[in-house]
């Protein structure tokens, strides 16, 4: 899908000195910030104006340009000063005071943003809101580390709006790809119900770029986190290898979906380059973590096995970020998958670019290993009974859609691309959460030790 061209708010005068000192000194606090530790300032780009029908505050959408180049979203309200302890500050305008809010949590922004989202034909008819105001009508999800989602179960239907932080010309995968898997039938993702796209100036060019702001889709009532679901399962030692085995038919069918939904012309993937990818890579991990140098033969020999297995896979789109935190589970309804965004430190064309469907698996598999370590599974069997459910349910259901499934190729290659996720993980916990290395340590040494099938 092209954004569309027409009806799109456009960037308007620069953010306010004293609005702009105000976020200055907050945006480096927040979760979804992507320039931590960075010395340069995020310079500001603009601000696109949204109109609140009932003209309960100011709405902003303040744009920033961070060094990476990345365009970081900052949605603002400005109300009459009434001492809200929320707010970032107090600035002047005409004589009166107005508070400086978040806009993500302020039904002003929510009225004006939903009331500008655009639907393409086949999706529902637009969002009835209600009173934004009433309490519990709208709250913003904590814990979110790129994006901000606020769920609005009291619309109809009910639904949950999520705010692209960093903003890219185009469509957003968090729209195109649900709403082109809804348009070729699979309804396990949740249904898109409009979006918002906004024009900014891009950097360098002299014609402005048109990109999505955020999307708004149904919110899955009684739905669970599957990595709470998990962990929660995990501590109380209760079997979950139904839950998984289910998971693992869904992983297929979604795959399924996404070939038939946005078909690729990529052939088989080529032996020699993808063993070349993983030796590149786990390389850099091994020379960034001391640890793993004595196990570097093994996690060669590991992915070396790769290219003993003949022919691969077909390349095809692939969700590119598979982990228990992006799958929801429903009691009647089953699974559903979320966030089609890829890998946060990827690129616009990385994440896009076709790729081997069993990375997905390995990721969720992944997954599954810090579910039990933070969960606390005091039997080891737990683990592996979710692991061998989820793996299995993947291969019935891949068979089942006509798909090829030679198994002792696809347990090389599902081994040697877990492996690769874990070291990538014992990267990323060294760095960042060193109490946790060991959950992906204890991962690759059980790959390297390994003869799964």
């Amino acid at each position: 899908m092209a954004p569309p061209t027409d009806g799109v708010p456009a960037i308007g005068g620069p953010s306010e000195p004293d609005v702009l000192a105000l976020l200055l000194g907050w945006l480096p606090g927040r979760r979804w910030y992507p320039a931590k530790g960075t010395q340069s300032a995020p310079e500001p780009v603009g601000v696109i104006e949204l109109v609140d029908p009932l003209g309960a505050g100011q709405v902003g959408l303040h744009l920033f340009r961070l060094g990476s180049g990345a365009v970081l979203q900052v949605p603002v309200v400005l109300r009459a000063a009434a001492g809200r302890p929320e707010a970032l500050g107090t600035v002047r305008r005409e004589g009166v005071d107005l508070e400086v809010l978040d806009g993500c949590a302020d039904p002003a922004f929510l009225r004006a943003w939903l009331g500008l989202a655009r639907r393409e034909g086949g999706l529902p008819p637009d969002l009835v809101a209600g009173d934004l105001d009433a309490p519990g009508a709208a709250r913003v999800l904590s814990g979110e580390q790129s994006n901000t989602s606020v769920l609005l179960p009291r619309a109809e239907p009910p639904a949950i709006l999520k705010v692209f932080r960093v903003v890219t010309p185009g469509h957003n995968p968090d729209v195109a790809v649900p709403s082109a898997l809804h348009g070729a039938g699979w309804t396990g993702v949740p249904r898109p119900l409009g979006w918002l796209s906004g024009s900014w100036s891009a950097e360098g060019a002299t014609e402005g770029t048109t990109g999505d702001l955020g999307v708004v889709s149904e919110l899955v009532l009684g739905a669970r986190d599957g990595f709470e679901l998990a962990c929660a399962r995990a501590g109380a030692g209760e079997d979950v290898s139904g839950l998984t085995h289910e998971l693992g038919r869904t992983t297929a069918q979604l795959h399924s979906a996404l070939r038939r939904a946005l078909p690729t012309e990529q052939g088989p993937a080529d032996v020699a380059a993808v063993v070349g990818t993983l030796r590149a890579r786990a390389a850099a991990a091994i020379d960034a973590v001391p640890t793993l140098a004595d196990r570097a033969e093994r996690v060669l020999g590991v992915l070396d096995l790769v290219g003993t297995v003949g022919t691969l896979p077909a390349l095809q789109r692939v969700h590119g970020d598979y982990h228990l935190g992006q799958v929801l589970h429903s009691p009647d309804r089953g699974w559903f998958v979320l966030d089609f965004e890829g890998e946060p430190s990827a690129s616009a064309a990385e994440r896009e670019r076709p790729d081997l469907a069993l990375r997905d698996l390995a990721g969720m598999l992944r997954s599954l290993d810090y579910a039990a370590a933070v969960g606390g599974a005091g039997d080891p069997g737990w683990l592996e009974a979710a692991r061998s459910a989820l793996t299995e349910g993947y291969r019935s259901e891949s068979a089942a859609l006509g798909s090829s499934t030679d198994i002792p190729a696809q347990t090389t290659l599902l081994r040697a691309l877990e492996l690769d996720k874990a070291l990538y993980e014992v990267v990323y916990e060294t760095r960042n959460r060193p109490s946790w290395t060991a959950i992906p340590l204890a991962g690759v040494d059980r790959l390297l030790a390994s003869d799964e099938s």
